[in-house]
């Protein structure tokens, strides 16, 4: 009776043998296309698989199965699953698993702990044919580098790119291809949140360091500390900011730099330069949601859209001004062409 109560249990290691088998043959397929930790959470391929699991693992669970397993493998399973299908922010995730390495994969701790469930519910059948078993702790693969005008800017400035939430890496690595050259920097600290990282009425901004052009421009920070104006509302919503500085219009991108208790400590503010020789099919890319909404309003004139309309504006204009206005103004370009 008991080594058949053992093969039973040693059929609920199965669900996690082939989830691990088609996260890693899913990872391998990342791994040639030189995916960055980032863009394998995004995989929309790799989220269907941790989902189909998921489903999987919650019912058999629910049926009173896997009772073997330790409760730390338990919780850690299902909180890497939802960490690798970028269901919870990568900001937490640090926090969660502590280990050695600077900035550690979900995947990756996920592989590991799919090991060790396997080894707890296989090691019942294992004992009662004294079977020697020898535990894969997994192995950790080497992510693809951050790499780009604006990762390379802040990897000289010794800012790590795990201290910006996972939605505005996904940004920058987004509008990278439209960039064409940084001319200046300035580094600010964000001092007198109040205890949920938001502005107060005594949060403070202050200049660490500036570069480049910057270093000949004047600042409201120099003559006032108090945080304020789009800055302010940079903290408070923790987006990357691309616009137009409001002085001289010239083209800026503002980072939010995380610390340690996961607000806002920092801004980075970049002068950039754009690429406007860029190709209509690169700039829809570069645009993200933009460009279905700037799209949409336009067919909402009755004009058929052209991706051309995208050659007609600078790409500081494109990704500043509000879509309303940009429709606006292609609706204009289409009755004078008329």
């Amino acid at each position: 009776w008991g080594y058949y109560a053992a093969c039973g249990i040693n059929k609920e290691a199965l669900i996690f043998k082939e989830f691990r088998n088609s996260l890693n043959l899913a990872m391998a397929e990342q791994t040639k296309k030189n995916y960055s930790l980032y863009e394998r959470i995004a995989d929309v391929h790799l989220r269907q698989i941790i989902n189909k699991f998921y489903q999987s693992f919650n019912h058999h669970r629910n049926n009173g199965a896997f009772n073997l397993l330790g409760v730390r493998t338990i919780s850690d399973v299902v909180l890497l699953a939802k960490y690798a299908a970028g269901k919870l922010p990568l900001g937490d995730f640090r926090h969660e698993f502590k280990t050695d390495e600077d900035f550690a994969s979900p995947l990756d701790l996920l592989d590991i702990t799919l090991d060790r469930a396997i080894d707890e519910l296989t090691r019942p059948i294992d004992a009662i044919r004294h079977q020697a078993k020898t535990v894969t702790v997994g192995t950790s693969r080497k992510e693809k580098e951050l790499k780009g005008i604006i990762f390379d800017l802040l990897e000289e400035l010794k800012i790590a790119a795990k201290d910006m939430t996972y939605r505005n890496v996904m940004t920058v690595s987004r509008i990278q291809p439209a960039i064409s050259g940084v001319r200046g920097y300035t580094i600010y600290d964000i001092n007198n949140l109040d205890a949920q990282g938001n502005p107060a009425e005594g949060s403070t901004i202050t200049i660490r360091k500036k570069g480049g052009v910057a270093k000949n421009m004047k600042s409201r920070a120099e003559t006032s500390t108090m945080l304020m104006g789009t800055k302010r509302t940079i903290v408070s919503t923790g987006h990357v900011y691309i616009g137009k500085g409001k002085a001289d219009g010239a083209a800026i991108v503002i980072l939010p730099i995380l610390g340690e208790n996961e607000s806002v400590s920092h801004l980075v503010l970049l002068h950039v330069d754009y690429n406007e020789f860029l190709p209509a099919g690169e700039k829809k890319g570069v645009l993200g949601y933009r460009y279905n909404d700037i799209r949409n309003l336009v067919n909402e004139y009755n004009i058929n859209w052209d991706d051309g309309y995208l050659e007609k504006f600078p790409i500081a204009d494109l990704f500043s001004e509000p879509v309303e206005t940009l429709a606006g103004r292609i609706k204009q370009l289409v009755i004078t062409d008329n």
